[in-house]
């Protein structure tokens, strides 16, 4: 690094008609005091949690050895270069998704309203829904007076809460886990336009014309802030001109894609479940949404992302998979072994996806490491064996720093909520209790 005596403030912001471009973490915004004495800047601390419904097949995923010992099942199979970093944690119960004498049926509602907050759910169809706050909001919350965004809830499917998706349930349980409050269920935002424009677009304007100007010109939104980006260029030295010029780059190629997408969306298509603007297929449409966390964490727009994969009663088909039917009606599996086969490779393709992610965090520059080395990822499901809607002995990954990854670690009925206290206390916003909580987590960073 080359140390000068001038700095860049953090929230340096790059604005353009219609546009507010935030700038990466650059060796110039850390202090130079800080820099000539050795120490680097402060850890910027995150949590991202990647959800995925409809349960798992059990044996294709938990290791049967433990501790080091063990070797990587067939979904788990695609994370094998982060296994060193990635703790794979059995055992651990949401005993609040279970039905309670005289409830409805519907597994999906219970488990999908209480995974995130720790909360029995009240069964209803109706818009008199109740559950708690959810983890992520609770570390939003706290973590909200650093950044522009307090969270960002993001999905691939149906955002509606209207209506009973599940028997006695209402949507709101189904199509997300974030609560900002015991009856305010959060929307997982499914467009990556409208994603876009949240990270990027000027929020300071309130005139919609500057808006619609740029869009009917067909530009860039990074095309109004070029000039104001090559001044600031000529004042870096070269590994941040370098790092500038990569993010601006990444942002380009999202807009690109997401314009393509559009473009694509215009034209007629077979009938899917996607929203208007999405890319054709969902591996396309998985990346795009995953790149556009990386742009919001690397731009420190905010430091809470919770993505639902895939929701609760997801019918989506996987045909690059090789899966012609319906997720969750096969979910159901009955114990046949040509669907268990099938749930293995659904599985497996969603693993793969969520390694790519990885990848795009471990591969992005943060500070002194990488976004990967400054932030918690839970990869989770709500449960365990689909054809039961069993909410215990959960699949779940959990990588951070400062763990002692390349483990299997097996618990025996331990509250899922004991893994969000500890998760919680990581990210510096303790709390007493959570559900029914009896403490933080251990055996996660021992030797």
């Amino acid at each position: 690094m080359i140390v000068t005596r001038k700095s860049i403030p953090r929230r340096t912001i790059l604005r353009g008609l219609g546009a507010a471009v935030a700038l990466p973490l650059l060796d110039g915004m850390m202090p130079a005091f800080a820099a000539i004495r050795g120490s680097a800047a402060e850890a910027v601390r995150r949590l991202s949690v990647v959800y995925l419904g409809n349960g798992a097949v059990m044996k294709g995923w938990t290791p049967t050895g433990e501790g080091a010992a063990y070797e990587l099942t067939p979904i788990l199979e695609p994370l094998a270069p982060f296994r060193d970093r990635m703790l794979v944690l059995s055992g651990l119960d949401n005993k609040a998704g279970l039905a309670l004498p005289g409830e409805p049926a519907g597994g999906h509602g219970r488990i999908g309203g209480s995974f995130f907050t720790g909360v029995h759910v009240k069964p209803t169809e109706g818009a008199d829904f109740q559950a708690g706050v959810s983890v992520d909001q609770i570390a939003a919350r706290q973590l909200a007076e650093h950044t522009q965004l307090a969270s960002l809830e993001l999905g691939l499917e149906s955002t509606e809460f209207a209506g009973a998706c599940d028997a006695g349930f209402s949507c709101a349980y189904t199509t997300t886990i974030s609560w900002r409050g015991p009856t305010t269920p959060l929307p997982m935002e499914n467009n990556p336009r409208a994603v876009f424009e949240r990270l990027f677009g000027d929020q300071d304007s309130t005139d919609p014309a500057a808006r619609l100007a740029r869009i009917e010109s067909d530009r860039s939104l990074l095309d109004s802030v070029v000039d104001k980006a090559s001044r600031l260029r000529q004042n870096l030295g070269s590994r941040d001109a370098a790092k500038l010029s990569e993010y601006l780059d990444a942002i380009r190629d999202v807009e690109r894609r997401i314009q393509k997408a559009e473009e694509q969306s215009a034209r007629e298509l077979p009938v899917v479940e996607q929203p208007a603007g999405a890319p054709d297929t969902f591996e396309e449409f998985a990346k795009l949404m995953f790149d556009l966390q990386v742009l919001a964490y690397e731009s420190d727009l905010t430091r809470v992302i919770t993505f639902m994969m895939a929701p609760e009663l997801s019918a989506r088909t996987y045909p690059e998979a090789g899966v012609a039917d319906p997720h969750h009606a096969i979910s159901h599996h009955q114990g046949k072994a040509d669907n268990l086969a099938k749930l293995v490779k659904i599985g497996t393709y969603h693993t793969k996806l969520f390694a790519y992610y990885l990848e795009r965090l471990k591969t992005t520059p943060d500070g002194d490491g990488s976004l990967l080395d400054h932030m918690d990822v839970l990869y989770a499901r709500g449960m365990s064996d689909s054809n039961a809607h069993d909410p215990r002995n959960l699949p779940l990954v959990l990588m951070g720093p400062g763990l002692k990854g390349g483990r299997h670690i097996r618990y025996d009925g331990t509250p899922l909520t004991n893994l969000y206290m500890t998760m919680l206390a990581r990210l510096g916003v303790p709390a007493e209790r959570i559900g029914d909580s009896t403490g933080p987590l251990v055996r996660l960073t021992e030797l």
